[in-house]
Formats: C-alpha cells, structure tokens, sequence
C-alpha cells in the first residue's frame, strides 16, 4: 500500500466511525425521523395532548448510507492510486 492508498483508507475510517459516534450520539435510532411525538400537559385543564415536534434524529439507515459510499468511493480510489508495477 503506498502513501495515497493509506490516506485515503484512514480517512474512510475516520468518516464511518464519524458516522457511527453521531448516530450513537442521537441516541441509537434504528430509522431517521425529522418529526418526534411529544407529549404535552395542559396547566389549565390538566390533560396531556399528544403533539408532533420536528426535530431531526440521526438513524442507522443514514448512517448505513453514509459508510456504504465512503466504503464504494474509498475502493475507487485504492484502485486509482495503486503501484504499477513495470515489467
């Protein structure tokens, strides 16, 4: 593996365990959502309602995606930057 090859493996890497923390850091989702369902208490009434709230949750499907084009760009590239070697 030369030089080129090595950086472009290690920064692969570095995207999918990038894409990993993140995804563990929105808490571990199976499925991104952009809207959650908040329950809500009325002060005056004293009842709860139920209330969609958009907010966007990193999922394991996007961070799937994510780690599958860096996994197909990086093989890509390894393949570009290897040694050729004359006979």
């Amino acid at each position: 593996m030369n030089r080129k090859q090595k950086i472009i493996v290690s920064a692969a890497v570095i995207i999918i365990l990038a894409t990993l923390i993140i995804w563990l850091a929105y808490g571990g989702e199976l499925f991104t959502k952009n809207q959650v369902l908040v329950e809500k208490k009325d002060e005056l009434f004293g009842t709860t309602y139920k209330v969609w709230e958009n907010k966007f949750i990193w999922g394991l499907d996007l961070s799937l995606l994510i780690s599958s084009i860096t996994v197909i760009i990086t093989g890509i590239f390894y393949f570009i930057f290897r040694k050729r070697e004359k006979e």
